[in-house]
């Protein structure tokens, strides 16, 4: 490995299984000291155990690295300014923070329960918020700055069939991690995110799969990236990581208008915005079709 985290100290949501595991063994092998943080969830958000955070510290240290573990509800304040400590009571600093840590609650929107939407929510959104948040109060105080990375997916930007939760949460959680470049920029605080498609718990319960996957170990690599000094400048991003492809998002742009002097009445507008305005289709529409249409063949072939 080249040593491109050598000396930081880095703090990782989620890292327990799946990609977290992948992110904290790629940052401790790029010479990174590593807060473990895993509540040790099922799918669900049930039955915590801090078994597979101290499990991760165990390959780190057999490795010859420095890590320690934490088994915390993140989406509580107070996991977030523990994970935070931890991190600068053992190393003295904090340099950088990457937030995996996610559960599944799948349901129809018109079946969903407040507490299956809260759940999701509070684990994803909150979660990154709790983190980012003490970290931030931390790393704007030093020198070095630091650098936030979060994880989103693409139903944050396209919307999700049976999972609103999760596309809100991830959708915030762009929109939080542009906020916090804007607003940190100042503070030598860089924060992107990467929306990963890879084979894990997650991944295997997205209704008729994926167009492409990858493995954890394949996102590990931009992580350790976007937490090193090469990528200092680099600040507001989204980024796609699967197998061996990285793609940038675009970020939200006005792509049409009309406009007239004084306020539009609604019948002038059912004449003008299907001529001049239009719409922009869903993408998922589209994906929906193909992957249907992948289905029937597939079926057809075994048929």
């Amino acid at each position: 490995m080249s040593g491109m985290l050598q000396d930081k100290v880095i703090a990782i949501t989620g890292a327990g299984r799946g990609i977290g595991r992948a992110v904290a063994l790629a940052c401790a092998a790029e010479g990174a000291k590593v807060v473990v943080n895993d509540y040790g969830v099922a799918m669900d958000g049930a039955e915590p155990s801090s078994e597979v955070a101290t499990a991760v510290v165990a390959e780190i240290k057999a490795a010859g690295g420095e890590a320690i573990a934490l088994a915390d509800d993140i989406s509580q304040m107070e996991a977030g300014e523990r994970l935070v400590a931890a991190a600068v009571d053992n190393w003295g600093h904090l340099d950088g923070v990457v937030t995996v840590a996610g559960i599944l609650r799948e349901r129809m929107l018109f079946n969903m329960s407040e507490e299956e939407w809260d759940g999701v929510i509070d684990t994803h959104l909150k979660g990154t918020f709790t983190v980012f948040r003490a970290a931030s109060a931390v790393m704007r105080k030093q020198d070095t700055g630091g650098s936030l990375v979060a994880f989103t997916s693409g139903v944050g930007m396209w919307g999700s069939v049976a999972q609103a939760n999760y596309a809100a949460a991830k959708g915030g959680i762009v929109a939080l991690m542009r906020s916090a470049a804007l607003g940190l920029s100042r503070y030598n605080i860089n924060a992107n995110a990467i929306a990963p498609v890879a084979s894990t718990r997650m991944q295997a319960n997205v209704p008729g799969g994926t167009a492409e996957t990858g493995e954890p170990e394949d996102i590990a690599p931009m992580v350790v990236y976007l937490l090193s000094d090469a990528a200092r400048e680099i600040t507001g991003q989204t980024y796609t990581v699967v197998g061996g492809r990285i793609a940038l998002w675009s970020q939200p742009r006005e792509i049409k208008e009309i406009s007239k002097h004084g306020r539009w009445t609604p019948q002038e507008l059912a004449e003008r915005i299907p001529a001049d305005v239009g719409f922009d289709r869903l993408p998922m529409l589209d994906y929906m079709d193909m992957m249907k249409k992948r289905a029937a063949e597939a079926g057809a072939s075994e048929g």
